[in-house]
């Protein structure tokens, strides 16, 4: 066979070998990819981390992946970390608005509120965004962080607006009127919340802390019971412990 024929094949072989082992390649980074969000999702960061950082090697321009990294960073709290990885997701895909949104929830947790604000902004007005509520409660929430209540108001019934049993919009109205001592406002809005929603322990919780504000005091211990019953281990739960025993000790007697 003439030896240029022979290289040619050669040539041929290499590149085809080496286009399989790209294609297994992505097949892998793929479902080590998938295996990480299951365990995210199932609340096991660690282990998501290991799988995501194996991916990553592989499919280095992966905004999903990068997407993927900044949630699991934010999940351990390891917010710089976050933020690269975020950042990274949105250069790579145009209009990455549920990127951008987690991006806005990292610097809120930074407490930069009027960049996490500017993110929900521009994410919110976004119309091919399908779930605006998630960026206007956030924007609520950094309102509120910023100490502006009327701001915080008018984001938060926005996103009630646009989603009328998102709870976590709910809680945080509730919130700011209980911040800007309207105990009253703040009670009818749980009220006719929890007659819709009556397993959400953190609408038992903000109307226990109304009832308290209001000097309701065995009322509020009714609704700290609720909140152990259907949240009995958790911040939420543990926060219930302490109240209802500090009742107890006001009281006299033992609550429980």
């Amino acid at each position: 066979m003439n030896k240029k024929i022979q290289n040619f094949i050669l040539a041929l072989l290499i590149i085809s070998g080496c286009a399989t082992h790209t294609k297994d390649q992505l097949k892998i980074a793929a479902s080590t990819r998938s295996l990480g969000e299951a365990y995210l999702a199932q609340g096991n960061p660690i282990a998501a981390l290991k799988e995501f950082t194996t991916a990553i090697k592989i499919t280095p321009d992966d905004p999903y992946l990068h997407y993927d990294l900044g949630l699991t960073y934010l999940a351990r709290e390891k917010y710089e970390l976050a933020k690269v990885h975020l950042q990274k997701a949105i250069g790579l895909k145009d209009n990455y608005t549920a990127a951008m949104n987690s991006l806005g929830v990292v610097l809120m947790k930074q407490k930069k509120w009027d960049g996490a604000i500017a993110l929900f902004s521009e994410t919110a007005d976004n119309l091919l965004y399908t779930t605006p509520h998630y960026p206007l409660s956030n924007m609520g929430w950094a309102f509120l962080g910023k100490g502006d209540l009327k701001a915080a108001e008018s984001s938060f019934k926005k996103a009630l607006k646009a989603r009328p049993d998102f709870i976590n919009a709910i809680h945080g109205l509730a919130t700011t009127y209980l911040t800007g001592g309207q105990t009253n406002a703040a009670q009818q809005l749980l009220d006719r919340a929890i007659l819709k929603y009556p397993d959400a322990p953190i609408l038992h919780a903000d109307l226990a802390r109304t009832l308290e504000a209001q000097g309701f005091y065995k009322e509020a211990s009714q609704s700290w019971r609720q909140v152990m019953r259907l949240a009995p281990e958790g911040e939420l739960g543990e926060e219930a412990t302490n109240q209802l025993r500090k009742f107890s000790l006001k009281e006299g007697t033992d609550s429980y």
